[in-house]
């Protein structure tokens, strides 16, 4: 088939390779020219994901019309820019007859929205929606190590279709009906990668680490049960998976926003220097507000906020965390 893919930044990039693994057609459409240039005539991606070639029969575009015979589409932009990215596609028709997959980790800021939310509002003619997330740095993917992801559907058959369509050798999909637990894994578990960062780069030690990842999942899975999430997601690959990989991993960019504030940095400063985005310091104030409208408590993610847009002292923040009162694990 052909597969359509919407926004080449690294992980976008590394999805086109695995869709040309499986053996189908790639086209990815990209805003910007130059992006779109390096892909057709170098076979590279040298802004987003360079020291990797690309397979030639890789087409990239800024003509949402070259898409209109995918009949599955990666939605691969960031989460802040999905609806206005959403709202064009859907002008051009290629959403009709397409099952739409996204695979942005986020929570949008003026509505608190997932992926899905955004979709049905900015899309209606994508009728066949899916979430594909997990442990899956696009640097790895792109290399052929062996990555194991989920995708998540309310109707199974279009999962088990996303699955059958992109699984490959390195590359295993398993299935879920919970778009919302996987959802809400993949945003969450960037607001807790920065606070990992954080932990690092202010040299706090490996014990801190630990029970801020253990008891960041418990709070990620506090605000997903409270959605309406099966608690089960939240200890799969879209849950403790990609946490341990974003929390722990050298290729986290939002790990690495947490570590570099960690040392001292300014937010805006690091965001400055970075080409790809860091999902969780949006997510961060989107999920915080989220989570007071169904009336669940994340102490991290509010300390990540201090820390972040109100220049809080990180040994501060881990002195309140470690002081809250006491209570069951459970």
């Amino acid at each position: 088939m052909t597969v359509g893919i919407i926004g080449a930044g690294a992980w976008g990039t590394a999805l086109g390779v695995v869709a040309t693994d499986a053996g189908h057609s790639v086209v990815m459409w990209a805003r910007e020219p130059d992006v779109v240039q390096a892909i057709n005539t170098n076979h590279t991606n040298s802004v987003y994901l360079p020291q990797t070639t690309l397979p030639s029969s890789i087409q990239a575009t800024n003509e949402w019309t070259a898409l209109g015979d995918a009949e599955l589409i990666i939605l691969a932009t960031p989460t802040q820019h999905s609806r206005s990215v959403l709202t064009l596609a859907e002008k051009s028709g290629i959403l009709t007859d397409s099952v739409l997959v996204s695979v942005a980790k986020g929570i949008e800021v003026s509505t608190q929205q997932l992926l899905r939310g955004i979709a049905e509002e900015a899309a209606p003619s994508a009728r066949r929606f899916a979430v594909l997330s997990g442990p899956s740095h696009a640097e790895e993917v792109v290399r052929r190590m062996a990555t194991s992801v989920v995708c998540a559907s309310e109707d199974l058959e279009d999962a088990e279709y996303v699955q059958n369509a992109l699984s490959t050798s390195d590359f295993r999909i398993y299935t879920s009906t919970d778009i919302v637990g996987v959802e809400i894994c993949g945003a969450l578990k960037n607001v807790i990668a920065i606070a990992a960062g954080i932990v690092d780069g202010a040299g706090m030690g490996d014990n801190t680490k630990a029970a801020l990842i253990t008891r960041g999942l418990a709070e990620i899975t506090r605000l997903g049960v409270a959605l309406g999430a099966e608690q089960r997601t939240f200890y799969g690959l879209a849950g403790l998976g990609d946490l341990i990989v974003t929390a722990g991993s050298p290729h986290s960019r939002n790990r690495y926003v947490g570590e570099q504030i960690g040392k001292g940095a300014v937010l805006s400063d690091v965001l400055n220097s970075m080409t790809a985005v860091a999902e969780g310091v949006p997510t961060t104030k989107a999920a915080l507000d989220l989570a007071r409208s169904v009336n669940v408590e994340l102490p991290i993610t509010e300390q990540v906020s201090r820390i972040l847009f109100e220049n809080a002292n990180p040994q501060d923040a881990i002195h309140l965390l470690m002081n809250r009162p006491l209570g069951s694990e459970a």
